[in-house]
């Protein structure tokens, strides 16, 4: 009797994690690239689903958007000779082309070092980077480095009380998603937190393609790259061949 009496004291905290759930809605589920295409807004908005009354403990919302990942190489320039050059180099095994976290509080308030460890939320956490030269005594500097440079692009972003949260219930966001965007499945995370731990997380993605020309570019260029480079040669001979003669008739004139 006493062993069922503390297994139930064990699983009756968990059972109330588990009934605070998310609802998600996104303005759309797919990004079409196209010519005129110089970056999109997503919407994220959702409510949090509850079998019990709202606690007294204030529930905080984290939204985490992350691109195809990929291995980048870094590189260190020193100046030597009186000239800049690529002194060392770092290979960053796996970060997002773009990363975004929206909260509802101060980063500190919404997740502890633990939870972020555990669902690699944050964006130095999303960024896996095994190992390094031997040589490099200060390898951290070159992701440091990374995300500083994506950072000033637009390509990661740090929106901390960006996600509006009303009556503890019903959330959303807006996310700025840049011109440059890689093409891929973007995986789209929220996490409902209460004093720093997770109590509930739901995931689905976002579907960025190219679209009308630029995807028959972009396929051709990749199943028939001899045709394509034939191509791309035959448009730059005429284009340089109408230019010339543009000017000649201007010029005659």
């Amino acid at each position: 009797m006493r062993l069922l009496l503390s297994l139930l004291l064990l699983l009756a905290p968990l059972a109330a994690r588990a009934q605070e759930e998310v609802v998600l809605g996104l303005s759309s589920d797919r990004v079409a690239i196209t010519t005129s295409f110089d970056g999109s807004e997503i919407l994220i908005f959702g409510a949090v689903k509850r079998e019990t009354p709202i606690l007294a403990e204030p529930l905080e919302v984290v939204i985490a958007i992350a691109g195809p990942s990929a291995s980048i190489l870094v590189r260190r320039k020193a100046h030597r000779f009186g000239i800049w050059v690529n002194a060392e180099t770092v290979e960053v095994d796996s970060a997002p082309s773009f990363y975004a976290v929206a909260t509802t509080a101060p980063w500190k308030q919404v997740l502890t070092d633990t939870e972020d460890l555990r669902h690699k939320v944050s964006i130095n956490r999303a960024i896996r980077s095994v190992g390094a030269p031997m040589e490099i005594k200060d390898a951290a500097h070159f992701t440091e480095a990374l995300v500083r440079i994506r950072r000033e692009a637009g390509l990661y972003q740090m929106l901390e009380g960006k996600v509006a949260l009303d009556q503890q219930t019903l959330f959303r966001t807006a996310i700025d998603m840049p011109a440059d965007l890689t093409e891929g499945e973007y995986s789209a995370r929220i996490f409902l937190t209460r004093k720093g731990r997770v109590v509930s997380h739901y995931e689905t993605t976002i579907d960025v393609r190219k679209v009308g020309l630029e995807r028959w570019l972009f396929v051709l260029s990749r199943q028939q790259p001899v045709l394509y480079g034939l191509m791309s040669l035959a448009i730059a001979i005429i284009a340089g061949w109408g230019a010339s003669a543009g000017f000649n008739l201007i010029r005659n004139r």
